[in-house]
């Protein structure tokens, strides 16, 4: 049975907020975690991506920061009293975004700092006060360095994606991050799955925690249509593209397992006529916020990307998921297809494989979502297949690499044309020589010739040498020295040799150093005296 969320009693300004944004009835994450949050209870949630984990940490942690609400300009009246903690970029920015429309008529503060852009405007943020912290865990350590950010009266933590943050290696910033927080606080964890790992970090962490289940760990989202096909590996772009036009799908999500197979195929797409951009760890961070944000406007027909893209981005109506690669982690394949279907809407997860190791990762999927998985073969439009590639193409070159065969291809074009011009060029030549008339040899027979050059070699005469006529004025042959350089001048010298020395001289300067001796005794003498 569903619940409204007029149930919750929430305050006039976040009500008004969720009314406007369309949301009528609680998902069952939200309907059985926001009381508990209310209540100021530790909670541990597991629930499938999708199901609206964001508005059920969000709300309550509004509604309860509201008696901390203030319209003060001063710094000191904003501190921070909750912090998000995320796993990546675009996850932290999609949550703050959504905390902001929460808070919209409000005067709490909420900021969003992440790596990969500019510490400077974070900073200036930071220091203007803030209530609620979302952040990914490198940056935020880089932040409380700079002391830039003061923890010390957070009352709430929340940990979104906590499996993922641990995947990636956040486990040590995380544990450095909690440590600059006060011991007494709310902690919620959310998370995908509950791995042996996860249930360690709540032991650690949390403080009698209520745990919340509202699926089966790992279980797929029952909306969305899951099929498996076999294919070659270089007719998996093709086989995309042939559901891509059956099922008149629009825009979709394609991962990949790799960076560099991600551009790859983002770019093979854009030549087969798609509006394509590719989101993967090379990119910017600039970059990947305006791929993400030309995909929701509808500007972007095909996503392609790497597992940076799997985890909770939420966008809206996208029909469908590719999996060009089939995910080395079992777990990543749940959050790949958990980009369709969500909120209840319907989806379609397509895997393909290509035999050898692909086996062996479906039958690991198979396990760990406890559904038996059928390989079925894709029976595709052979008057729609791509002429073959010539050079590596014809050895079974991996489907990742298409512009390989492009750039042979283009290689052997311009050695023809460089054939064709120098056959070309021949021929002109060849006229020239048999007396053609072509435009070129009349112009060269027309060119006026010099008689100088058609005279025989004359040597001089020998004991004579003749200058040129530019070296001839002005100068005189100078034996033994080039005519390049030029004589020495006479110079007058920086200081004088010294005078020989006179008698009258020597006895001057013996008569000083007399004066010289019998002030140095007078003045002894004087201070033998004074003692």
């Amino acid at each position: 049975m569903t619940q409204a969320f007029t149930s919750l009693q929430l305050a006039e300004p976040i009500a008004r907020a969720v009314a406007e944004m369309g949301y009528e009835n609680m998902t069952p994450i939200q309907a059985q975690a926001i009381p508990v949050v209310l209540a100021g209870q530790d909670v541990m949630g597991a629930a499938q991506t999708g199901t609206g984990k964001t508005a059920a940490f969000s709300l309550p942690l509004l509604q309860r920061l509201l008696k901390h609400e203030n319209a003060s300009a001063s710094p000191a009246r904003h501190p921070v009293r909750a912090l998000v903690l995320l796993p990546t970029r675009e996850l932290a920015d999609q949550v703050a975004q959504q905390i902001k429309l929460y808070a919209q008529y409000t005067n709490l503060r909420s900021a969003v700092v992440f790596g990969g852009v500019d510490m400077k405007p974070q900073t200036a943020e930071l220091k203007a006060g803030v209530e609620v912290l979302v952040a990914t865990p490198g940056r935020l350590l880089d932040h409380i360095e700079a002391k830039s950010a003061v923890l010390n009266q957070v009352e709430y933590v929340v940990l979104d994606e906590a499996d993922r943050m641990l995947d990636i290696g956040f486990l040590p910033d995380l544990q450095r991050i909690l440590s600059h927080l006060p011991p007494k606080r709310t902690t919620l964890l959310f998370s995908a799955t509950f791995s042996p790992e996860i249930k360690k970090l709540a032991g650690s962490y949390l403080q009698n925690p209520v745990t919340i289940e509202v699926a089966r760990p790992n279980e797929t989202a029952s909306t969305v249509e899951q099929r498996f096909f076999r294919v070659a590996e270089d007719d998996k772009r093709r086989a995309i593209e042939h559901i891509l036009r059956e099922r008149q799908i629009k825009q979709a999500f394609v991962f990949t397992n790799s960076k560099l197979g991600c551009a790859r195929l983002a770019r093979a797409f854009e030549r087969d006529g798609y509006r394509t951009a590719a989101l993967h760890g090379n990119k910017t961070q600039d970059e990947r916020l305006k791929s993400l944000e030309a995909f929701k406007q509808g500007e972007v027909d095909l996503l392609v990307c790497t597992d940076v893209a799997a985890r909770g981005l939420d966008i809206k109506d996208v029909p469908a998921v590719f999996n060009h690669d089939i995910p080395f982690n079992a777990e990543d394949y749940v959050h790949r297809i958990g980009r369709t279907g969500r909120a209840g809407a319907s989806g379609l997860a397509v895997s393909l494989a290509s035999g050898g190791n692909d086996n062996r990762l479906v039958a690991d999927i198979e396990k760990l979502i406890k559904k038996s998985i059928e390989l079925e073969a894709l029976d595709m439009d052979t008057r729609r297949r791509a002429p073959e590639r010539v050079g590596r193409g014809d050895r079974g070159e991996r489907s990742d690499r298409p512009e390989r065969g492009d750039r042979e291809e283009r290689r052997g074009d311009r050695s023809e044309r460089d054939e064709r011009r120098s056959r070309r060029d021949d021929d002109g030549w060849r006229k020239r020589a048999d007396g053609g008339s072509s435009h070129a040899a009349r112009a060269h027979k027309a060119a006026p010739t010099d008689p100088f050059f058609d005279k025989p070699y004359e040597p001089t005469a020998a004991g004579v040498q003749e200058l040129p006529a530019w070296e001839s004025q002005g100068r005189r042959l100078r034996k033994g020295a080039s005519l390049n350089i030029r004589s020495r001048r006479n110079t007058a010298a920086l200081f004088a040799p010294p005078k020989p020395r006179t008698e009258q001289s020597l006895q001057r300067e013996a008569e000083r150093r007399q004066a010289l001796d019998d002030a140095r005794d007078e003045v002894q003498c004087t201070a033998e005296h004074a003692q």
